[in-house]
């Protein structure tokens, strides 16, 4: 079932601030961590220095009306910097391919920034920043086999 979250960007801050929101918003559950060292690097990527690894990759927490907060740790070694436009992102999940890829060509329309939609170990991603300044992610699960 499809659903839109919010997907915040840090720098090294990330479990810190999800630990506050949980707290803030009265969560019980601690938020779903999981961290770079977590995931093998991506062929022909270089190796994540020692003092990232234990960076944030992916973490969520659901809050009022199970909405869901996602979060990651932009990394400096690769030249990563939080600003207006990369620190906020509504993320679509979505149930198809066809459906992101549609979304992602009305959305991705004028776009300053863009990372096409394409196949990725956690499933089909694409990401633009669209004509207006705001952050889009789309996501779509790998299905069962």
């Amino acid at each position: 079932m499809a659903y839109v979250s919010t997907y915040l960007n840090y720098m090294g801050q990330t479990e810190e601030a999800f630990n506050y929101y949980a707290a803030a918003f009265g969560v019980e559950a601690t938020p779903r961590i999981m961290r770079f060292s977590d995931m093998p690097a991506a062929p022909g990527m270089p190796e994540l220095p020692e003092h990232e690894r234990n960076l944030v990759m992916h973490a969520e927490l659901k809050i009022i009306g199970d909405h869901t907060l996602m979060a990651t740790d932009m990394l400096a070694s690769m030249g990563h910097q939080t600003r207006i436009g990369n620190n906020t992102t509504i993320s679509l999940n979505l149930d198809s391919r066809e459906e992101a890829d549609r979304l992602f060509a009305i959305l991705s329309d004028g776009a300053t920034e863009s990372a096409g939609m394409m196949d990725m170990p956690y499933g089909y991603w694409g990401v633009a920043l669209d004509k207006f300044g705001i952050r889009w992610m789309f996501n779509v699960a790998p299905q069962p086999a």
